[in-house]
């Protein structure tokens, strides 16, 4: 039987770089779970900065879809270490690119809230101009930059404040901190959609039957949790959900960025308008106060922390 180039496409794995971080993780999980192949990769096994590395991982495996899920993302470590950052969120993006658009092959990179400035008063949408404040920014908005520049075929996903089981996160912060503190200070100042990377990596997953067949819905997007809320209230909503359960349940009081200075500013609006990717793709993020709780839930029922 005559097989389509989606029959053909449904065989082939898609391919993810950055696969032992917290979102690359929980997208082996959800593909697991859905019975779609994938294979992960992991920067020790393949770096996107070495051209090589990338052909190898490529050749390899034939993927319908890569996904680029690695980054450098200490956001207050890169002001300090520009080289690193550069290498993991410019360059590395552009490697990858470059050799995808070489195969024919789609890709899915992941950016950043963190393009913008923030001071725009109402959610940013794709075509807002970036304005990066700090070095993550500045070289995240670069690697969207090179993305484009190497070719049509990607898809730009812009998420923000991510959260979940794996790996280091606001959320698993908030947890360890109530265990060991009777009153936690939390940033009331900047708000955002908390994003959990179960739900970053169903919509992922959500766009790669149409980009493996080449269905010509390239461009960013932006995708993150439903609603908003400042940090305070996320960590608010954290510790609620662990004093249900039975835990610690410290005083969450409100600060102003200026009291909490760190190496590197943060836009004070990072809420996102996720309207034209659930308008393409039909898929809506979840509200993140549900996805905070269940997260939350899940993590307590397996201890606390989950690697």
């Amino acid at each position: 039987m005559h097989q389509t180039s989606q029959d053909m496409a449904a065989n082939r794995p898609i391919l993810v770089f950055g696969g032992g971080g917290q979102l690359g993780r929980d997208l082996a999980r959800c593909a697991s779970e859905r019975g779609m192949p994938l294979a992960a990769r992991s920067r020790a096994e393949a770096d996107i900065a070495d051209p090589d590395s990338v052909r190898r991982a490529l050749h390899d495996l034939g993927p319908s879809l890569v996904v680029n899920a690695a980054a450098y993302t200490a956001v207050d470590a890169a002001e300090d270490n520009a080289g690193d950052a550069e290498r993991g969120n410019a360059i590395g993006p552009g490697v990858l690119a470059r050799e995808c658009e070489t195969l024919g092959v789609p890709l899915v990179h992941i950016s950043t809230d963190y393009v913008f400035d923030g001071t725009k008063p109402a959610p940013y949408d794709e075509d807002d101009p970036v304005a990066p404040l700090g070095v993550y920014g500045r070289t995240k908005a670069a690697g969207e930059a090179a993305v484009r520049e190497a070719g049509e075929r990607h898809v730009i996903l812009r998420t923000a404040w991510v959260y979940g089981e794996f790996g280091r996160n606001f959320l698993k912060t908030i947890l360890r901190l109530a265990a060991e503190r009777d009153e936690l200070r939390i940033v009331a100042d900047q708000r955002g959609c908390p994003t959990s990377t179960r739900d970053l990596a169903e919509a992922i997953l959500r766009t790669a039957p149409r980009l493996a067949a080449g269905d010509p819905v390239w461009g960013t997007y932006h995708f993150a949790g439903d609603g908003e809320t400042s940090w305070h209230g996320f960590a608010e909503r954290v510790v609620a959900r662990l004093a249900q359960a039975g835990g610690r349940r410290p005083a969450v009081i409100p600060i102003a960025t200026a009291d909490y200075p760190t190496r590197a500013r943060r836009p004070a609006n990072s809420v996102l308008d996720c309207s034209r990717f659930e308008r393409v793709f039909g898929f809506k993020g979840r509200p993140w106060a549900d996805e905070v709780d269940a997260v939350t839930d899940r993590l307590i029922a397996a201890g606390g922390e989950t690697n």
